[in-house]
């Protein structure tokens, strides 16, 4: 699949929206996922610079046919957040009418922070499988950080939102956020993702960009407590 997989990783603030100092702080990937045969591709977390991942698409000879969004915070999906104004999937809708497919716990957080509407929003439960000209993507759900925080699995490469980062994972102290259920997702929900896998994490947290599972498995402390008491004890809030 490797010759017909279009899979681009793009660092908000760098690769993009350079001029958003909002972008340029937080470190955001945007990942473009699709098939070369067909042409088609899907955006994981449209935010900031919208009409500039269109035009990276096009300069590809791509076309967009969809969204996915890891989950509903500002800065992966667009809107409002610390008093400034995020693009995002309004934005995208408007320069693009397509489906953004959404984790169904995560609906109404989605629709509620990017204003959009129940046509404009397709819902997964987890193990659901989206396709893109003939690429299949897997959905997992992997509540913790939000109740409908979703990962994507496409040809052995993890993108993972805010649900694990190469050294660190997601924080369960915001609204929605729950650690026991962010344990289960990391070692029990992620566990059928093989150690040679990539992760594609949603932000740039750490010096590389991307790592293996193995790797990350091996050497990210959340991987440390060796049951959900011990995590609990380091991680519960």
């Amino acid at each position: 699949m490797d010759d017909r997989l279009y899979f681009r990783q793009l660092l908000a603030g760098r690769d993009f929206a350079r001029t958003d100092q909002i972008a340029r702080q937080m470190v955001n990937f945007v990942y473009l996922v699709g098939d070369r045969e067909t042409g088609e591709a899907v955006v994981v977390d449209p935010a900031y610079g919208v009409a500039e991942l269109l035009e990276l698409l096009a300069a590809d000879d791509m076309r967009l046919v969809g969204a996915l969004a890891t989950h509903y915070h500002p800065d992966h999906v667009g809107g409002s957040m610390a008093g400034f104004s995020i693009e995002g999937v309004r934005e995208l809708l408007d320069l693009a009418a397509v489906p953004v497919h959404v984790q169904a716990d995560e609906r109404e957080f989605v629709a509620k922070v990017t204003g959009a509407g129940d046509a404009d929003l397709v819902t997964h439960v987890s193990g659901d499988v989206v396709t893109v000209g003939r690429i299949p993507i897997e959905l997992i759900h992997t509540p913790g950080h939000t109740p409908g925080s979703q990962c994507v699995l496409v040809d052995n490469r993890l993108v993972a939102g805010d649900t694990l980062f190469l050294e660190g994972c997601g924080r369960t102290d915001l609204p929605g956020g729950d650690p026991a259920q962010l344990y289960e997702s990391l070692t029990q929900r992620l566990a059928k993702v093989p150690d040679d896998a990539i992760l594609f994490p949603g932000h740039l947290y750490s010096a590389e960009p991307s790592a293996t599972m193995g790797e990350t498995r091996r050497w990210n402390y959340v991987f440390r407590p060796r049951n959900q008491a011990e995590w609990l004890a380091m991680f519960g809030r």
